[in-house]
């Protein structure tokens, strides 16, 4: 049966009006950040623990891009403490070297500390190691990240997550491969030889491997985002350190492939534009 002019007007008045009252209920959703924490952990690796920023080069935690206090960088930290979580504590439970396998015990920790909002920076050590060979299964990777995010989300704090993607390794070794110094440093340090090794070598072999472990470092990002997205209160990055293009300035000289304190900085800016506080 058809229907009458008023009342297709009235229907398409009561149309727009839920149309309208559900737009505006979930962008205010969306918009609304969680309270802020009172406790905070940073999990991962030497990334976390800003390694090679200062005269300590395993570890330089005040530098680094979660929990550090340096006022140059602007950790989270120092933001959280700007936008009035001022009593905020922070345990930097990061441990260099860390692969994803030990994540699970970090978490633990940040469980027994209370924290409130973790962050997770995981992965580049397990590509970073000897050859192609004895990096990490990506399904591996991907089983002990959940497993880390369980225990969190088993916490009674009921934690916020941040889960930061991994830097492109590949562009770390673009940045610095034709600086001696760099090549050195890689060589005397051991640093991630399954993509320096040989690294002014142009041969198949060298370029091909090269791109298997960039190819293995971005199904470990894949892997995060998925198991991010089957996590509650858990926010991903959307790839945001995995895409930036990281210039000198931003590697430290200690090692030329860690961050440097001006990489902190932009690690900081960059996951904090894309955490649950973002405006």
């Amino acid at each position: 049966m058809g229907m009458n002019r008023r009342g297709r007007r009235a229907v398409a008045i009561f149309t727009a009006a839920v149309v309208l009252t559900g737009s505006l209920f979930t962008a205010s959703s969306a918009s609304a950040a969680p309270p802020l924490p009172v406790k905070m952990a940073a999990l991962g690796d030497s990334i976390s623990q800003a390694a090679m920023t200062c005269s300590s080069l395993l570890s330089c935690p005040p530098n680094g891009w979660s929990t550090g206090t340096t006022a140059s960088v602007n950790s989270h930290f120092t933001r959280l403490r700007t936008a009035g979580a001022t009593s905020l504590v922070a345990y930097n439970n990061a441990v260099s070297g860390a692969l994803s396998g030990g994540l699970n015990a970090q978490a633990a920790k940040a469980v027994n500390q209370g924290a409130q909002y973790v962050t997770v920076q995981i992965g580049a050590n397990d590509a970073c190691t000897r050859t192609v060979a004895t990096m990490t299964p990506t399904a591996t990777f991907k089983a002990n990240v959940a497993a880390a995010l369980t225990t969190l989300s088993a916490s009674a704090a009921a934690p916020e997550i941040f889960l930061s993607s991994i830097p492109n390794i590949k562009l770390m070794y673009d940045i610095n491969k034709s600086s001696t110094s760099a090549r050195l440093a890689w060589g005397l340090l051991r640093i991630c030889q399954s993509m320096l090794a040989n690294p002014t070598s142009t041969k198949a072999a060298d370029v091909q491997r090269r791109d298997a472990v960039q190819a293995r470092v971005t199904e470990y990002n894949t892997a995060l985002a998925e198991v991010c997205a089957a996590t509650a209160k858990c926010k991903w990055d959307g790839g945001a350190v995995a895409n930036y293009a990281f210039v000198k300035a931003d590697i430290s000289t200690r090692d030329y492939f860690h961050p440097s304190a001006t990489g902190q900085a932009v690690l900081s800016s960059i996951t904090w534009n894309a955490s649950q506080w973002a405006s």
